[in-house]
């Protein structure tokens, strides 16, 4: 069958369509994005639902059972995290003083009036014709370098507290998108697959309706065997990097662990900040030597391991994605919902993905997904 060409004007349209959709992710961010997590969440669950219906467990209580047995766990460890999370959000101030005092030292090593202070000394030593001139000459000059130190400490602290009131400005708005995500979730896992069913009788422009119906259970099926295939990969990175942090006398290697655990759901992104955070950690309890890099160094180790053997060969080339293309994506979905964003992005990837292979929808596009490196 030959490819449908399109005119110019169609495809303006259809740009300007993708535009739209963009812009409008972007802008709905709060009414969008707990729909689109917790619609992940369901396809994550509903396998798991069926397999209780089929015990003739109603699915209102299935679904209430599973986010009760994932919700306690996390509870749990929240609060056995709460404490040294609190602890390290009491040592942001001092952290924040010495980074000032860092930058002040190294401002005045870049300051432009040392140097000229510093050549202007030198001919001190012998003849010193213009000596009445010299002596007020390095006031203005010190004066100048504690201003910019001063100016340069006082961006960063102005930094930080925009940074902490923004976040809790933005408490409210994410306790609420929280709470509407676990109702919409409940109500997928009870009521959406009552509903999937009547759209696909009622809608004529679903022709092929068995071949709809699979296509949900397909995509179900295997987003359900990814997401549970990393987290537990994701669980175990996190389990023997804190461990191995234990036993290196790390303080805090619970926290770092479940830490470097969430970020591996971000490619890359995530392990670089982890290994950024290691290194702050290090630098405050070892201070600024050698061995506070060996914290950070470790997870990069057991990093490597995990991404170039173990999850390659767990999830095989089916759910191969380039890294060019995932590195793109991510950018992406960071620049439209933030951390979340990031965090969601190859779920939701490997899902459309998933949707266009068994369509037979943007075959090209899926091919460049999975090209090889």
């Amino acid at each position: 069958m030959p490819a449908v060409r399109r005119s110019p004007t169609q495809q303006a349209l259809v740009w300007l369509l993708a535009l739209a959709c963009l812009y409008t992710l972007y802008f709905a961010q709060t009414l969008v994005l707990p729909v689109v997590v917790a619609a992940l969440f369901a396809l994550l669950l509903s396998p798991l639902v069926a397999v209780f219906k089929r015990f003739h467990v109603p699915r209102t209580l299935s679904a209430l059972l599973l986010l009760t047995a994932i919700g306690v766990p996390f509870t749990l460890l929240g609060s056995q995290l709460a404490e040294p999370a609190e602890k390290w959000v009491k040592r942001l101030p001092e952290l924040s003083a010495q980074l000032s005092n860092e930058l002040d030292a190294f401002g005045r090593k870049l300051s432009p009036a040392d140097v000229s202070s510093s050549v202007e000394a030198e001919p001190e030593k012998g003849f010193k014709l213009f000596g009445w001139f010299r002596e007020e000459a390095p006031a203005p000059a010190m004066a100048s370098s504690a201003s910019s130190d001063t100016g340069l400490s006082d961006r960063v602290m102005q930094g930080g507290m925009e940074v902490m009131v923004k976040a809790l400005g933005a408490t409210p708005a994410v306790l609420a998108q929280f709470f509407t995500f676990l109702v919409l979730v409940l109500f997928m896992l009870i009521f959406g697959p009552s509903l999937y069913s009547t759209f696909i009788q009622v809608f004529p422009q679903v022709r092929d309706k068995q071949a709809a119906t699979d296509l949900l259970e397909q995509v179900q099926r295997e987003l359900s065997r990814y997401i549970l295939t990393v987290s537990l990969i994701n669980t175990l990175l996190g389990t023997v990097t804190g461990l191995v942090l234990h036993l290196m006398g790390v303080e805090d290697a619970l926290l770092w662990g479940v830490m470097v655990g969430l970020l591996n759901f971000a490619p890359y992104v995530g392990p670089i900040i982890g290994m950024l955070v290691l290194c702050l950690a290090g630098m405050v309890q070892y201070g600024p030597v050698i061995d506070a890099l060996l914290p950070a160094l470790v997870f990069f180790g057991i990093n490597l391991v995990e991404a170039q053997f173990v999850t390659p060969t767990v999830l095989g080339q089916r759910m191969r994605l380039h890294p060019l293309v995932l590195m793109l994506w991510l950018i992406l979905w960071g620049w439209l919902w933030g951390v979340v964003g990031v965090l969601i992005a190859v779920p939701l990837l490997v899902c459309l993905k998933l949707a266009a292979d068994r369509m037979h929808l943007l075959q090209h596009w899926v091919k460049l997904i999975e090209s090889p490196i």
